[in-house]
């Protein structure tokens, strides 16, 4: 039976790692606690935290127990890894609230439940510290030359480094040492951003304990055109659905660019990987199969099955997609032409589609489109709106829409009280009028 690592290997989880064999050992009997740090500085984590929350996911579906850090102590400070200018240092009250909507977030992929995962804040202890005693236990265990050559520092010093950013390597040290001594933690995992960081906390164990831990790094991900995950025309796709609607979350998956389809499924859907191998032979409108399934499955893991449903739903109607084939994914729980019935008409086929409402005395006037794509957000500015209007790719009820003044009226609504508005081949928006 594979082990965890092979999992991690065979996904495309593991960017460096301290010991190959020797994690590869460890991991081979369950019971292994490990941690990754999440940064509290807003109050929902974005797509860019999946790989991290997956890579917990799996150690403790292999029998281990994963801690998720919220850094409310490290947060005060501010990591300056990936970083070209210092972030701006937050209040202790804002930290602290951020840091509880991460600890329900995160709750969302693990199960707390009777010890099996840990949620801690390493503001508990951190803010405790004594400055001198610090520098006395623990900074004498650092040399500055090495510190100067990480990756993460050596950035930010053409433009300045403040000395309480340097410190960040330490605290982040620190909090491997003091879970390693009471929490029995012996694997640290993170971003490869963080290798620096991660390295002095294994070296500081060694050195104080006497004992060998280890660091695992996932690689940065990055779209196959080079684009930063999570990243999108509208703004951050965040995992909250306040923030970004689970149609609006499924929407940025089933987007996926074809190159990027079989390694996206691997990173953030548990499918099996002898399924999800078979998209190299996929092309076409079963490529686009694929692409709804990871969408289907990436949101049922952060929003549940039942927005999942809704938004292919919705997803099926608003684009006349073929429903995926039976042969394709057996282990999904996405709909198959066997449920086609799911999709038969109804008002609540395209629910999960954002939408604003609109009386019908507003209607009456009529609105003039470049204003109305504007208003929902489908273009930033109505300078936009005209050039996406003039360039032919807004639509109101799959019409073209012919000029930028076109007024859209009671005569755009149809049966369903609806009026659809799509910029481009995929982003939709719903009038309702009332």
């Amino acid at each position: 039976m594979k082990n965890v690592y092979d999992v991690f290997l065979e996904r495309g989880f593991v960017e460096q790692v301290t010991d190959d064999e020797a994690i590869g050992r460890l991991l081979d009997e369950p019971g292994v606690t490990c941690y990754i740090g999440f940064d509290p500085t807003a109050t929902s984590l974005h797509i860019g935290s999946l790989v991290p929350i997956m890579a917990l996911a799996h150690m403790q579906r292999h029998g281990h127990r994963p801690i998720a850090l919220v850094g409310g102590g490290t947060g005060l400070i501010g990591d300056p890894s990936g970083k070209t200018e210092m972030r701006q240092i937050l209040t202790r009250d804002k930290i602290d609230y951020n840091a509880r909507c991460l600890q329900q977030q995160l709750a969302r992929y693990l199960d707390f439940g009777a010890g099996r995962a840990l949620l801690l804040n390493n503001a508990d202890w951190l803010t405790k510290l004594n400055y001198i005693e610090f520098l006395r236990d623990i900074g004498r265990h650092f040399s500055v030359n090495k510190m100067l050559a990480a990756e993460s520092y050596k950035m930010r010093l053409e433009k300045g480094l403040n000395f309480i950013e340097f410190n960040y390597m330490l605290l982040q040290a620190y909090d491997f040492l003091y879970l390693f001594k009471n929490y029995d933690c012996i694997v640290q995992m993170g971003g490869n951003d963080q290798w620096g960081n991660m390295l002095a906390g294994s070296d500081l164990i060694r050195r104080m304990e006497g004992k060998a831990a280890h660091s695992l790094t996932f690689p940065l991900i990055t779209t196959s055109a080079g684009h930063k995950m999570g990243k999108t025309e509208r703004g951050t796709v965040w995992l909250d659905s306040a923030l970004t609607f689970p149609y609006e979350y499924y929407q940025y998956w089933v987007n996926t660019e074809d190159e990027d389809v079989e390694r996206f499924l691997c990173l953030f859907t548990f499918l099996p990987v002898e399924e999800i191998r078979e998209v190299r032979n996929l092309a076409d409108a079963r490529l686009n199969m694929a692409k709804s399934v990871l969408a289907f499955e990436a949101t049922k893991i952060t929003h549940g099955e039942t927005a999942a449903l809704e938004a292919w739903r919705s997803s099926v109607r608003a684009f006349q997609a073929r429903p995926v084939d039976a042969e394709l994914f057996p282990s999904s729980s996405i709909p198959r032409k066997r449920s086609i019935t799911l999709i038969n008409g109804g008002t609540d086929d395209l629910s999960a589609i954002p939408s604003l409402k609109k009386s019908h005395a507003d209607m009456e006037k009529g609105i003039p489109a470049y204003e109305l794509f504007h208003e929902t957000g489908l273009c930033a500015s109505r300078g936009e709106a005209r050039r996406l209007i003039e360039q032919g790719g807004a639509y109101i009820n799959e019409n073209p829409v012919v000029s930028f003044d076109e007024k859209i009226t009671e005569s755009h609504i149809n049966d369903q009280g609806l009026v659809l508005l799509r910029k481009g081949k995929k982003k939709h928006f719903l009038i309702v009028v009332r």
